[in-house]
């Protein structure tokens, strides 16, 4: 949405294939975007190969999306662009450089993302994902402290889905050092459920962090809650980008992380801590550094603060992407 918005901007016809009755759909329809939602492989293919030739550029968003453009790119004949926004490994080189061949760009969101691409012998530029500063619901924080009132303690908090790739089981690991010498802080874990949240679940019962541990679940304009956080954590050990600490940059709110993907690239040159995946004990010092030491964390808060608003701005990630699609739509004519 970030792009399209700004594509329009630039005064460019947008028109988006989506999933039908999805987020993603419905925005972009109140937004008053043209949107197509063929239900089915068979009427995506259709699509792709028979409307797409009104495109000059077709942009996939997602694996799935490259395949149905890859496979019918011998009908529409328009250049294709992929945006990778995953750092996970490539299980079968073959299959995926066959369908990466199909792409005429390729692009990482991140260093992290570009690295197995490269890997395979491609060379995807990098254009980094952007977020849009956050409009803070004050009323909506309200209601939030009054469900969860923190009773003048300090909150430390992550954003994440309990599943094993954002490794709550070291967070709770991490949060049991820290309560070993200070109680002071709430921790809150804001996401929904996955296939680690019964062993989450079950280990804060284990170690009797039940007041200190709150599992929150999903929470609406999340953003706005970042707000009220003293510290914002992340134990991930899969991270292709981590947009929920861009979102705490954008809003000062200091960071610890673990070293995983592209959270190693965001909070580097003192943006944050950083902590070795795995490393329960590196996140509980960070977090009470970041609780503790006024001026450290005032120095990596404004550090990230400038570096979100360079490097992950909307209208500069917008504007890299209709460069490159200037460049290949002049290509294709030629």
């Amino acid at each position: 949405m970030y792009c399209m918005r700004q594509f329009r901007a630039e005064g460019h016809d947008v028109v988006l294939m989506a999933r039908r009755g999805g987020q993603l759909a419905n925005v972009a329809k109140s937004e008053g975007f043209q949107v197509h939602e063929p239900v089915g492989l068979m009427a995506r293919l259709m699509f792709l190969a028979g409307a797409a030739r009104q495109f000059d550029i077709i942009h996939a968003q997602t694996a799935n999306t490259i395949t149905w453009a890859g496979l019918s790119r011998w009908l529409h004949r328009r250049p294709v662009v992929f945006s990778r926004r995953t750092d996970f490994p490539v299980r079968n080189d073959t299959k995926i450089r066959l369908k990466w061949r199909c792409v005429d760009l390729l692009v990482a969101i991140s260093e992290s993302a570009a690295a197995e691409p490269r890997r395979l012998g491609f060379k995807p530029i990098i254009i980094r994902s952007a977020i849009e500063p956050a409009v803070i619901d004050h009323d909506r924080v309200q209601r939030f402290l009054n469900e969860w009132p923190l009773q003048g303690r300090r909150l430390i908090a992550t954003s994440a889905a309990l599943v094993g790739g954002k490794d709550p089981l070291t967070m709770i690991a991490a949060v049991n050092e820290l309560a070993k010498e200070r109680d002071d802080f709430v921790f809150m874990h804001f996401g929904g459920g996955g296939d680690a949240e019964q062993a989450a679940r079950a280990r804060v019962a284990e170690l009797g962090l039940e007041k200190i541990y709150l599992f929150a679940g999903f929470q609406e304009d999340v953003e706005s809650l970042y707000s009220v956080m003293d510290v914002f954590a992340m134990s991930s050990v899969d991270e292709a980008l981590g947009s929920s600490v861009l979102d705490a940059f954008q809003q000062r709110i200091p960071v610890v992380s673990t070293d995983a993907g592209g959270l190693k690239e965001s909070l580097a040159q003192g943006r944050g801590v950083l902590c070795k995946t795995k490393d329960y004990k590196a996140l509980a010092s960070g977090m009470r550094r970041m609780l503790d030491d006024t001026a450290f964390r005032s120095a990596a808060v404004e550090r990230a603060y400038a570096y979100v608003r360079q490097e992950h701005d909307v209208e500069r990630m917008a504007r890299s992407y209709l460069r490159e699609f200037e460049r290949l739509s002049g290509r294709a004519q030629r």
